[in-house]
């Protein structure tokens, strides 16, 4: 049986260790140390997703306010590119959606945008957020689908998407 990291390389596009490279650096220190960059790219990105000209798509955000989605991404996006554990700290865990092939297409498509007109992140960085976030949206369709398939979920998987480190 091909393993969630496999399907999620196969259906990206994206090699896990290219997905990963975020943590062979620290994208949060390259980018100043500070919250800024992070919170424009969640700001640019979540405008987007709440304008969606799609109702589908709307609707998997509808039982998030758009500041706290805003908040939620940016501290987790902090803590996960090298920062201080910010989403930890408050939250704990990423709440999962449903997440299908296509609403991994419309997510991805908002977050390129997102990441092409937020001037305060440099090229090599946007570069590598994008791998990961197009391995982490397949990886979460690779879930739905096997939650599916054998109706009881994969819990116990090893999961590098959302660690604040990389899993050993």
């Amino acid at each position: 049986m091909q393993s969630l990291q496999d399907k999620a390389s196969e259906w990206s596009g994206v090699a896990a260790a290219d997905a990963f490279a975020i943590d062979g650096c620290n994208i949060f220190e390259s980018l100043g140390g500070t919250p800024q960059p992070f919170v424009d790219l969640s700001t640019n990105f979540y405008t987007r997703v709440y304008e969606d000209e799609e109702e589908w798509f709307r609707e998997i955000f509808a039982g998030s306010k758009k500041e706290d989605a805003i908040q939620n991404q940016y501290e987790f996006l902090i803590q996960r590119m090298g920062g201080p554990p910010l989403f930890s700290e408050r939250r704990g865990r990423h709440r999962a959606f449903p997440v299908t092939h296509r609403a991994a297409e419309r997510w991805l498509h908002h977050m390129q945008q997102a990441l092409d007109t937020t001037e305060s992140i440099d090229a090599d960085s946007k570069a590598k957020m994008m791998k990961f976030f197009r391995h982490t949206a397949y990886f979460l369709v690779a879930g739905l689908e096997t939650t599916r398939q054998h109706s009881h979920g994969c819990r116990g998987t090893a999961c590098k998407h959302g660690a604040s480190k990389p899993a050993e």
